[in-house]
């Protein structure tokens, strides 16, 4: 492992899963095909495809501070001025499954898009291994993060979504993107990070992780976490949950049993249908709470 680049814990989780035959995988050519990326592993058969019916999808073109920006959207017809979920990837670039749940928001509701904000460094779709990745991903200053999510949510103002109803959801790097901006942003209503790492290894493009920014936390952040992640320990999540009671933040968490990092992500082996089910209506419930969704 340590010839590899920075391990970051949401990689250890991705990597350390438990072995599986390849019944109930697609081939890699059919993965390719049906959109999503190899560096994640075999891609289970049975994922979940939502339709667009509807719904307006499609591609988008953000404007950032150096040019454009493509990302993907999903909104429901017929509704003026919806409120605006940002989805914040995980570390493989803007596959399906990422397209998916963007497309599960609008089902909800919600003007829901997914910024591609690695886009600066290509497609990350087309890499095939994490060791390539990391470098790439890892490389990605917080400030131009925030920079690009900031002008994610004026794109979707413009497209007459509603950012008074503000919210985001992450999964994996997303998930401490969550985290990161929910320090940032004075507008967010609610955020739910999905299994998004509480601490950063030595990186000076992220001054702050999760944890030490707690006390800046300015909207109130759903945690749900595996008790079985080998790259997130649960002491981890409980000293995030410490930090943020300290501060007086709100913020509640859910732990899941035996539930591997990525037991959302459908099409992958680490997906745990009684979790993700949980995880999915736990996060419906506090975007409703906060008033993000109707």
């Amino acid at each position: 492992m340590s010839a590899e680049p920075m391990q970051t814990s949401d990689v250890i989780g991705l990597t350390k899963v438990a072995p599986f035959s390849r019944r109930g995988f697609m081939t890699a050519t059919a993965a390719v095909t049906a959109g999503y990326t190899l560096a994640a592993g075999p891609v289970r058969a049975d994922v979940i495809k939502t339709d667009t019916d509807g719904l307006t999808a499609g591609e988008a073109k953000i404007k950032v501070a150096d040019g454009e920006m493509p990302g993907y959207f999903a909104r429901p017809n017929g509704v003026s001025n919806p409120p605006v979920v940002l989805v914040a990837m995980e570390i493989f670039g803007l596959h399906e499954y990422v397209r998916d749940v963007t497309r599960r928001l609008a089902k909800l509701g919600a003007f829901a898009v997914a910024p591609d904000y690695y886009f600066r460094k290509g497609d990350l779709t087309r890499i095939t291994d994490i060791p390539q990745l990391l470098p790439l991903v890892n490389s990605k200053p917080d400030a131009e993060l925030l920079s690009d999510l900031d002008g994610t949510v004026a794109w979707a103002k413009s497209q007459g979504g509603d950012t008074g109803r503000l919210g985001i959801i992450g999964f994996c790097r997303g998930g401490r993107t969550v985290w990161e901006y929910s320090a940032h942003s004075g507008a967010l209503k609610a955020g739910v990070a999905f299994y998004g790492p509480p601490v950063d290894p030595p990186n000076p493009l992220w001054p702050k992780s999760p944890t030490q920014l707690a006390p800046e936390m300015k909207a109130p952040v759903l945690g749900l976490y595996g008790e079985a992640d080998t790259g997130i320990p649960v002491a981890q999540v409980e000293a995030l949950k410490a930090a943020l009671a300290e501060a007086k933040k709100t913020a509640e968490f859910k732990i899941y049993p035996g539930a591997p990092h990525g037991f959302h992500a459908d099409y992958r082996s680490s997906y745990r249908k009684e979790a993700a089910d949980d995880a999915w209506s736990q996060m419906q419930g506090w975007l409703k709470k906060y008033k993000v969704l109707g």
